[in-house]
């Protein structure tokens, strides 16, 4: 079954990893040898270690990066968020992770409710092909995007009062408002990303193996283990096997 599974998932003999380098909660800092070290990294090589084979890291700069390459044997599994747009032309396993994505604003403008931000005129920063931004395009019909390259530019735009909203992973955004007594969030995620394991469609059989796996790894405590390993226990939640 291993064996099989190997050959099909990683015909060259190597899991090839993508990566994407911007989701600073999943890669978080460097091991020994200078490589990105973190939860998502690591799932990666675990899933080599389960299949008996070498694996090596390839790197994107963003998601949208990775899943363009997804028919261009350039890797075997890309670990990026799973989002309606993406399915189109890849196929996801379940979430290992969840992080909850939120909006923040100016104390003075006074939202209450992820609704309230959803009116004509107003403008919400976000990262440009993140899964937060695939999400609210497909049900935020009523903002103005205002997508840029680096999430370091949405917060520049924000902070200088270019757009009305702040759209972004929970834990960055408390960092910006920490900094900031003018900022709120509001408390509710108008939606939270799952982090899985992408493939290139019309694989089931490799699906199904790659969503036991993960079931494996969170009834073992491992996923929640990498969690605390790589301090973002607070940051991100371990989905329920149901």
């Amino acid at each position: 079954m291993i064996e099989t599974i190997s050959k099909k998932l990683a015909p060259k003999g190597v899991l090839r990893i993508g990566l994407n380098m911007s989701n600073f909660l999943l890669i978080n800092g460097k091991d020994t040898s200078g490589l990105p070290d973190g939860v998502s990294p690591d799932i990666g090589k675990r899933l080599a270690k389960e299949l008996n084979i070498r694996h090596e890291l390839v790197l994107y700069a963003k998601p949208g990066m990775l899943a363009d390459e997804v028919n261009n044997d350039k890797w075997d599994i890309g670990n990026i968020a799973c989002e309606k747009e993406r399915t189109k032309t890849i196929d996801f396993s379940n979430s290992y992770v969840n992080i909850d994505a939120n909006f923040i604003f100016r104390t003075k403008d006074n939202f209450k409710t992820n609704d309230d931000v959803n009116t004509a005129g107003t403008k919400v920063a976000v990262l440009e092909r993140s899964a937060y931004d695939l999400w609210l395009t497909e049900n935020f019909k009523n903002v103005d995007l205002v997508r840029v390259n680096t999430i370091e530019e949405t917060h520049k735009l924000f902070r200088e009062k270019k757009v009305d909203v702040l759209a972004g992973l929970k834990p960055k955004l408390i960092e910006e408002i920490e900094a900031n007594n003018d900022f709120e969030m509001i408390a509710i995620p108008f939606t939270f990303i799952k982090q899985s394991i992408g493939i290139k469609k019309g694989n089931p059989e490799i699906l199904d193996f790659l969503n036991n796996f993960i079931s494996k790894l969170i009834k073992e405590g491992f996923v929640e283990s990498l969690l605390k390993k790589h301090n973002v226990q607070k940051k991100l939640s371990v989905p329920k096997i149901v």
